[in-house]
């Protein structure tokens, strides 16, 4: 089992106070606080080895291209990727799928052509693709979801025709919790010769991720989820579809050779990576996984499902509580959305984060989700590694208070 306090003290933050009361963090589906490791990595790359990767040949430049492609192949081993070639650095999962969409689109799709999302995606898993068809024409399929928050497999498999070129779905849904079967998902989708983009972005700090058990074409996290810095992530591709992919922007680094009549382009996976990659990240990325591998992902899975199954019995105890998602905490990812009677999500956030309770309100990016329930919005709790069932019993606390002042 995890040292909860010893771990604790590794995040600063998680001691202050905000309006003279502890804080009480439980918005880590919207971001991850940082491990004072993961700060201290950065700052000692910032003071002592920063200089442009890949460029020159100076000691520090090297030193720096050293500790860049070293987290790369930490990233390799953390999602189990066969070559370094497959590990792509972009800004985040927003970024990584928009690059499938381009590239992937350019190379594979053309007007007609389908791709299949779900109805619990976020913006940024729905977007790119409505992008892609008012550029190219092609057409979105929508996966329903049950009334008990579980993707309808049976409609997924009716969606399939010969025009379906992707299928492009959510580990985890940020708003339901709902844990999706993906080796499944990919099964029936490679049965019809479709490749599979998996959004890892709420998955990739609960439970090991391993892209060739999975047998996925791509998948894409972004670092400030899983304890690494902001501003950076990962798309993983099959080395077999990358290569006959487009770049997806142009500049330094991507290029071969450079004339005013042709470019040629650099071999993977340097060749989606146009200009001066952020660097001092990508080392503070590495580090963050090392911390979440050094405790070990099942010791952070029987917590957060302890903590997840026990937030779900204490919330269900709370006069007019409505929590959306699976009941079964056995497939329920640490994200909790509810609400409460007829109390507005925005009135419920606005006045637990008076009490210290820092939650996250609205339709989370996922509209189309919120349509689906015939909801606005919700307040959404989601836990770390680093939350305790005090934090949950404060949570708890906190809107039985509220729901008396309405």
């Amino acid at each position: 089992m995890l040292d909860i306090q010893n771990i604790r003290a590794d995040f600063p933050i998680l001691s202050r106070e905000v309006y003279r009361r502890p804080l009480v963090y439980l918005d880590n589906a919207a971001t991850a606080q940082k491990p004072r490791c993961v700060v201290d990595a950065m700052t000692e790359e910032y003071f002592n080895a920063n200089a442009n990767v890949h460029r020159g040949v100076h000691f520090l430049s090297q030193q720096a291209t050293d500790l860049h492609e070293q987290a790369r192949e930490t990233v390799r081993r953390f999602i189990n990727a066969r070559s370094t070639a497959e590990v792509i650095f972009t800004r985040g999962t927003t970024e990584s799928i928009n690059l499938v969409a381009s590239s992937f689109g350019q190379a594979f799709m053309a007007e007609g052509d389908e791709v299949i999302i779900t109805e619990m995606e976020h913006h940024s898993n729905i977007v790119p693709w409505q992008l892609l068809r008012e550029r190219a024409g092609i057409k979105i399929k929508v996966c329903p979801i049950t009334d008990d928050g579980r993707l309808d497999i049976e409609a997924l498999v009716s969606l399939f025709t010969s025009a379906t070129r992707l299928v492009s779905v959510t580990a985890v849904s940020n708003v339901l919790g709902t844990v999706n079967p993906l080796k499944e998902i990919i099964a029936i989708a490679h049965a019809h010769d479709v490749p599979v983009l998996v959004d890892a972005a709420q998955a990739a700090a609960h439970a090991p991720i391993d892209v060739q058990a999975l047998d996925c074409d791509f998948l894409a996290l972004s670092g400030h989820k899983v304890y690494g810095p902001t501003g950076i992530g990962v798309l993983y591709g099959r080395e077999a579809l990358l290569e006959q992919m487009p770049p997806y922007m142009g500049g330094g680094e991507m290029i071969g050779k450079v004339t005013f009549e042709h470019t040629t382009y650099n071999e993977l996976p340097y060749k989606f990576e146009a200009g001066t990659p952020d660097y001092i990240a990508t080392t503070g990325l590495a580090r963050a996984i090392d911390y979440v591998s050094d405790l070990g992902f099942d010791a952070i899975q029987a917590h957060e499902r302890d903590l997840t199954a026990y937030a779900l019995r204490q919330l269900a105890e709370i006069p007019e509580m409505r929590i959306f998602g699976p009941a079964d905490a056995a497939v329920h990812d640490p994200v909790i959305s509810f609400l409460v009677g007829q109390i507005h999500h925005l009135d419920l956030g606005t006045l637990l984060d008076r009490l210290g309770i820092a939650v996250r309100t609205g339709h989370h990016c996922a509209e189309p989700l919120m349509h689906r329930l015939g909801i606005e919005g919700t307040v959404r709790a989601s836990f770390a590694l680093y939350n305790t069932r005090d934090e949950v019993d404060a949570l708890c606390a906190a809107i039985r208070r509220v729901a008396t002042m309405f």
